[in-house]
This record gives structure tokens, sequence and C-alpha cells, in this order.
């Protein structure tokens, strides 16, 4: 987490407004929740294991065994159970 001055960010009035409460200390302003965005969104890792799913539920519906399957993607056999039999 990058610190940033709030002389820096803010108007001068809520400066002032937030020392009435807090001097020369730290606080954490969360991320409002209708913008928070959820795992591996920033990142793209989301995207790519829905890819990843999709192309080993692809795969078990053309005939590939689940063995298989998890030799392939280095996963265990539980794990492609669950990507397959999920809604």
């Amino acid at each position: 987490m990058k610190y940033i001055n709030a002389r820096v960010l803010l108007p001068e009035k809520l400066v002032k407004e937030l020392q009435s409460y807090i001097q020369g200390g730290y606080i954490y302003v969360p991320t409002d929740q209708a913008q928070q965005k959820q795992w591996g969104e920033v990142s793209g890792y989301r995207r790519e294991l829905l890819q990843r799913n999709r192309k080993i539920v692809d795969e078990y519906q053309q005939g590939i065994s689940m063995e298989r399957l998890a030799e392939k993607y280095c996963l265990s056999v539980y794990a492609i159970r669950k990507i397959i039999y999920q809604k």
C-alpha cells in the first residue's frame, strides 16, 4: 500500500476536518464496494482460469477421462471433478 500526503490529494478544508479526528497518523480509506474488483480481475488471472476450466469441460465432453485431464492440467481428479460439475 502506498501512502499519499493528504495535502497533495485533498482540499485544505478537508485536511483540516480530518485533523480534528487524527493528527499525524495513518488512516485507511477502504474501496467502495460498488467499485471493488473481484480477485484476479486486475491481473487477468481470473479470465485465464475461466478459459482453462471451459477447455477442461469441453475436453471431458469429448470423452477425455478425468484422470487424463488431471494429469494434463496438473490438478487432482477431485479438482477436475469440481470444475466439470460446477454450476
